[in-house]
């Protein structure tokens, strides 16, 4: 049910308090009626930059305001639920411009229940994207070639246009790329600019041809490289790599946020905005397409260019950003049977994306394989096929949605689950994304119960002398993804917390640490950052829908063991593989076998730009692959449960016990007190 707007229904009735939402950090709160929004902003601890003391001069505070109906967070953003445009306000945006539909968090009043997005220049600590370059061996076969023409001049006799002398050109120059039967087309950008630029360059040009065929630029001078951007379009974050496609090099690569963020954190409460605002998709559209166009400039500059030089491009995401990037109302995808508009590959051009490229620029799309299994993850098949190999191989990409594949050369499984933000940092207490600042490690000693941790953007852990000296300039601001699973993870080894992920409050008395926090328990890290009942709870429940997906694949396939473990993703390259295991976020096996992969997807991407007979490839391998519905698998609820328990309920985890002790449930004071009831007759 979406909560009514008191104060849009009712002027003469001012609320007290209104609710207010913070983008992408997830914090919401209620403030009092009429609060700045970085006021707000500063009462629930969100990252959000000022230095003029709120006169509305330094522009920091910059914030995006997202206006519609949020089922997820049962609100209704409005225009009238923030003041209008003060003075000072209406000032800085003439001399300095605002971007539209921006305002000053200085200089903005909280009248009504509001959603506002922090971009990323607005914050202090801004997220680290983490989605470096994979070194991977690609054997160079561009789906574009440059080729240097002389092209014969028009005369009297021979009434035939330009376009086609040049062809002609083309197949006699050639003659071994281009055949005499296959006719050479171009677009209608090249055509308009064809006789200008052969005639700047006295009839000596230089032409790319795409696919043997499409000629999609022409330039007067001896051009020696052209370029080509592979993108990863994650729902979180996106990331680029600018490759030369004559040499195959990465010569750039940029990451940066979703904005479509502020539409919802996830994917599901996306097309759950899209459901509620339903003329809103070509704005969700524009808002990816326009970073993608941000990556392209980044990268681009970095090397002295510039985005109309980029020729072909290939993309990759799931099935949500798919659509949402081509601007497709993902709505179907809310729910079963979870309809693609087509799970074939794309292939269309920048111009018609709205991509600030070279008009001409092809763009390719890998095919999705399923409903929620898409192309970003047959881009990571690409890169590590399973297919390949005789040993059964597990494929892990962990986000907010993961995708799941399994199998080897005569069987591959796939599946995806919603396991939520929590490995992100989001719906957890003193949770944030990865920023400077934030807790990334954490140890705690199995006889005293003290912490010790790591904070990005400092090597020395916190017990360390020079701890305190590097980490005041950047502040301990809050724990992400890997740190909080290494919280819990370590906190279960060392017994605070039971296989039933329940704080044992009776070890308070050995360190205050550990302290009553309302009904329920909570762990202290730091001064300000706790690790509560609800925190722990967050994580059991997320890992908990992956194990249980993985497991349906593994019972399908009917095996109790996987040879080898391969963790995807930003994400998988950075939480420590032990401590995935503890959790059971993956299955038992040899931790020697577990690995991570980094950007699979991103790779994937360029494999496909560098490599023309990898499209072909993935396009016939997606189609062997059977996909899992988990949502009507019997077996998943009860899968569920079990795993819930850390690291399993009934799962005994031999192989990491020979490695990692486990805590005795003998010596705890939860299991004891069970006991007791039990001989009681009061069974817990």
């Amino acid at each position: 049910m979406i909560e009514r707007d008191e104060s849009s229904e009712n002027n003469t009735k001012k609320p007290s308090k209104v609710s207010i939402i913070f983008t992408p950090s997830g914090k919401r709160g209620d403030v009092e009626y009429g609060t700045t929004i970085l006021d707000a902003a500063r009462q629930l601890n969100v990252d959000l930059d000022s230095v003029c003391g709120g006169r509305a001069m330094c522009g920091r505070c910059q914030v995006q305001p997202t206006f519609g109906k949020f089922a997820k967070h049962q609100i209704t953003s409005l225009q009238s639920n923030l003041s209008p445009p003060s003075k000072a306000e209406l000032h800085y945006g003439e001399k300095k411009s605002l971007k539209t539909g921006r305002r000053l968090g200085c200089n903005t009043q909280i009248l009504g229940n509001t959603l506002i997005d922090v971009p990323e220049k607005s914050q202090v600590h801004r997220q680290l994207i983490r989605k470096e370059v994979e070194p991977y061996n690609i054997e160079l076969a561009p789906q574009l070639e440059l080729f240097s023409i002389k092209v014969q001049q028009p005369n009297m006799h021979d009434p035939s246009g330009d376009f086609e002398r040049l062809c002609q050109s083309l197949k006699e120059q050639y003659s071994a790329s281009f055949s005499k039967e296959h006719s050479i087309t171009c677009s209608l950008s090249v055509l308009r600019e064809l006789q200008k630029v052969l005639r700047e360059g006295s009839w000596q040009v230089t032409v790319a041809v795409h696919a043997g065929h499409f000629v999609n630029g022409i330039w007067p001078e001896y051009k020696k490289a052209m370029f080509g951007l592979a993108v990863d379009v994650g729902s979180t974050t996106l990331s680029a790599q600018l490759c030369n496609l004559k040499t195959g090099e990465v010569i750039a690569s940029a990451g940066t946020m979703n904005p479509q963020i502020r539409f919802g954190e996830d994917l599901m409460s996306r097309v759950s905005y899209l459901m509620m605002n339903p003329d809103d998709t070509i704005n969700m559209a524009h808002e990816v397409r326009t970073a993608v166009n941000y990556l392209a400039a980044q990268t681009t500059n970095e090397i002295g260019s510039d985005p109309s030089n980029i020729m072909d491009v290939v993309l990759v995401g799931n099935p949500i950003m798919h659509h949402l990037l081509l601007g497709i109302d993902p709505t179907e995808l809310g729910g079963a049977p979870f309809a693609l508009a087509t799970d074939k590959a794309i292939n269309t051009t920048a111009e018609e994306l709205d991509l600030y490229f070279n008009p001409s620029a092809t763009v390719y799309i890998l095919p999705c394989i399923a409903g929620h299994v898409g192309a970003d993850t047959a881009a990571v098949i690409l890169a590590y096929n399973p297919m390949s190999t005789k040993e059964m191989t597990l494929i892990i990409d962990i986000g907010t949605n993961a995708e799941i594949v399994l199998g080897n050369c005569d069987q591959v499984l796939a599946c995806s689950c919603p396991t939520g933000p929590a490995f992100e940092g989001a719906q957890i207490s003193c949770g944030q994304r990865a920023a400077p600042g934030a807790i990334e490690r954490v140890r705690i000693d199995r006889q005293t119960l003290e912490p010790s941790y790591q904070i990005i953007g400092c090597e020395f852990w916190s017990k360390d002398k020079y701890f305190d000296e590097k980490a005041k300039s950047l502040g301990i601001t809050g724990i992400c993804g890997s740190g909080i699973i290494e919280a819990v993870a370590e906190l279960y080894l060392a017994g605070v917390i039971s296989p039933d992920g329940v704080i044992d409050g009776a070890l308070k008395k050995q360190n205050d640490r550990v302290f009553l926090d309302g009904r329920t328990y909570s762990y202290r890290l730091t001064e300000t950052i706790s690790i509560t009942q609800n925190d722990i709870r967050a994580i059991q429940l997320a890992k908990a829908a992956l194990h249980a997906s993985f497991q349906l694949l593994m019972d399908k396939i009917g095996i109790n063991t996987v040879d080898e473990v391969i963790l995807v993703g930003a994400f998988g390259s950075y939480i420590d593989t032990k401590y995935a295991m503890v959790l059971g976020m993956i299955p038992d096996c040899d931790l020697r076998r577990v690995k991570s992969a980094g950007n699979a997807a991103g790779t994937g991407a360029r494999i496909a730009l560098l490599n023309k007979h990898s499209r072909k490839e993935i396009e016939n391998t997606v189609k062997r692959i059977e996909k899992i519905e988990t949502a009507v698998e019997p077996m998943f609820q009860d899968h569920f449960v079990n795993a819930m328990a850390i690291p399993h309920k009934i799962a005994p985890y031999t192989k990491l016990q020979e490695i990692i002790s486990f805590p005795d449930p003998r010596k705890s004071s939860l299991s004891n007190e069970f006991r007791r009831q039990k001989r009681r007759g009061k069974p817990r």
